[in-house]
């Protein structure tokens, strides 16, 4: 094997030495953001100790070359990381993000349904589809929403449905 070709033991082809450049790029980026993530998301995402134990010492560290170090360091820990799975639990944090709008919609989506002239068929769906939501809470929030929709009031108990709804939904994507 010349110095400009790597095998990956994954696949069974050559890569050179610039696309092994580039993948090991991509997860210090990775790596990167997950640095601008908060403690309390980053506990969300899926990771091993020592990455986790790296991305807190990245926080304490403030002097721009060893952060761009720590930076490198972090890239060779994610070679052993999941890195989809990483990302995808970082899209969903991303409100820019495609994945975030679109659940975002779905939710709305959802909460409209409960409130409007179907709501009973929407209600049992989602009550089949999400069996370990508390029923009772729901059915009140669905209640006191289609009150307020119905009166033209303020979008309070609207929201609560809304955020019981996400709520619910974090839950069951182990984003809680």
């Amino acid at each position: 094997m010349t110095d400009f070709e790597h095998y990956d033991d994954n696949e069974e082809e050559l890569k050179s030495k610039t696309q092994v450049k580039r993948e090991m790029e991509a997860l210090q980026d990775l790596g990167a953001k997950l640095t601008k993530l908060s403690p309390a998301q980053r506990k969300k995402v899926p990771m091993s100790d020592t990455l986790r134990e790296a991305l807190e010492e990245a926080d304490r560290i403030k002097h721009w070359g060893a952060q761009r170090r720590h930076l490198q360091y972090i890239g060779k820990v994610m070679r052993t990381e999941d890195a989809e799975a990483i990302e995808a639990r970082i899209e969903l944090f991303d409100s820019a993000s495609a994945a975030n709008n679109k659940r975002f919609h779905q939710l709305e989506a959802t909460r409209d349904g409960l409130i409007g002239d179907n709501s009973k068929t929407i209600l049992d769906q989602y009550i089949e589809s999400n069996p370990e939501v508390d029923i009772q809470q729901l059915r009140s929030l669905v209640r006191m929403a289609q009150k307020e929709a119905a009166q033209d009031k303020a979008t309070t108990h609207r929201k609560k449905l809304f955020r019981f709804l996400r709520e619910t939904q974090d839950a069951k994507l182990g984003l809680l």
